[in-house]
């Protein structure tokens, strides 16, 4: 039997929840997780992970929530492809069913420094391939 499913145990990220509209007269909630990976990994200590929902209710409780509160988040992961034949983007994000706010004794986590999300940065050419531009 196949099987989709995702359970996430985070952090909101401090970037708050965005709305937008689609063709169809749905509105797609999406916000990102922080969740920590385990082994201590020194270059990508977490993980940041897009969580997307249409339904309105889920997109309230997700906006409802603050910066760096401890959540579970319950979905499938969603695969989209994008853009023109020449150039497809891949994204991957989980479409949640539920989220909730979870107390951090429930999680079972130390207590620990807030994780940083990384800064955006702007694309960086690549020598080899800005020479023959």
């Amino acid at each position: 039997m196949d099987r989709n499913e995702v359970r996430l145990v985070g952090r909101m990220s401090e970037t708050p929840p965005r709305e937008r509209p689609m063709p169809s007269g749905d509105t797609l909630t999406s916000w990102n997780v922080i969740v920590r990976r385990r082994g201590g990994h020194r270059r990508a200590p977490f993980d940041v992970v897009r969580c997307v929902t249409f339904d309105p209710e889920l997109g309230a409780l997700a906006k409802g929530l603050a910066a760096r509160e401890q959540v579970e988040v319950v979905g499938s992961l969603r695969s989209r492809i994008f853009g023109p034949p020449s150039g497809k983007i891949w994204t991957y994000e989980v479409e949640v069913a539920s989220i909730e706010a979870v107390a951090q004794a429930e999680t079972g986590e130390e207590t620990e420094e807030p994780v940083r999300e990384p800064e955006a940065r702007s694309p960086r050419s690549v020598a080899y391939l800005a020479a023959s531009a």
